[in-house]
């Protein structure tokens, strides 16, 4: 199945790649509450709509020595690993998800380390979501700071892991115009990777997202640059309602697939994970796998 993934990343169409390319983690958060609750009645229906299905592992600076581990039991198991770097300084202005590395050096060392990991082994890594667009957030230092890391990260990547399939995240169908994106996409390294993430952690839908993504892809073409994305469809089923912070009424997307009017269609938000303590989960830390937000996104109640 990898063979298969890499030559449709490659340029050979292959229509319907079955979901079984990805590698599904048997750590996840869903599937380790699946394990320690055997008794709960929502077990079985989690389980089978979430747990087994592949979901993305997020890395951030604490579990950046994992990262060698996880592409080698993927890759044992002949599946492509679905990875998330989250760890810019700043993350989230601050908000629900905020941390990060402490300082530009340190994070340029965890970019290393991260790049290191996957080595010459195949893998999808979605970079930093979020931290495109939230550039306004930042001071102008501390803008040109980001950019520079993130620079940094795309060049690490491109030369310690040449097999790896990665992807900017370039924000969502709603938030940055696509001529502006295409703008902060050059700056920060664009060129050094296959292309750009969307959708990441919201809800928009798929053909709202895959025409944004071929408007990013036009822009970016008038700055030398030819480049695809992937969308990210774990909670999309319902589409958006305005809101991010754990909505209600959501439902979980379509299975992870190559195609879709993209290179791929993935789960990066890992489905029950909250948002943060907000919405219909308000005790709940962001990245928290919750089993009432799972089954809400299972019935989209």
């Amino acid at each position: 199945m990898i063979t298969l993934v890499l030559a449709v990343l490659g340029g050979v169409l292959v229509p319907d790649a079955a979901p079984s390319a990805f590698y599904v983690d048997p750590n996840s958060t869903p599937a380790t509450w699946v394990r320690e609750h055997p008794d709960d009645p929502r077990r079985a229906r989690i389980n089978a709509d979430i747990a087994t299905k592949p979901t993305a592992k997020w890395i951030g600076g604490k579990n950046v020595g994992s990262v060698a581990a996880h592409v080698g039991t993927a890759a044992a198991a002949n599946r492509l690993p679905v990875m998330v770097a989250y760890n810019i300084p700043g993350r989230d202005c601050g908000s629900h998800s905020g941390g990060g590395a402490g300082s530009p050096a340190e994070y340029r060392t965890w970019s290393s380390q991260f790049a290191a990991g996957i080595g010459d082994r195949p893998a999808v890594v979605v970079v930093e979501p979020d931290a495109v667009a939230q550039l306004d957030c930042l001071t102008e230092p501390q803008r040109q700071t980001r950019i520079e890391l993130l620079t940094y990260f795309t060049e690490q990547l491109k030369a310690k892991a040449p097999k790896a399939s990665v992807y900017l995240d370039a924000g969502h169908a709603t938030w940055i115009s696509a001529s502006e994106m295409a703008k902060r996409l050059n700056k920060v390294g664009i060129a050094n990777v296959r292309g750009f993430a969307l959708n990441v952690s919201n809800y928009h839908t798929t053909s709202a997202s895959v025409l944004y993504g071929n408007a990013l892809r036009s822009t970016l073409s008038t700055l030398g640059h030819t480049k695809t994305f992937v969308v990210d469809v774990s909670r999309n089923g319902n589409g958006s309602n305005g809101q991010w912070c754990n909505p209600a009424g959501r439902r979980i997307g379509e299975p992870p697939r190559i195609g879709g009017g993209a290179d791929m269609l993935l789960w990066v938000k890992v489905p029950g994970n909250s948002d943060g303590k907000c919405g219909i989960a308000p005790t709940v830390p962001a990245g928290t796998f919750s089993p009432d937000i799972a089954t809400r996104l299972i019935t989209g109640t």
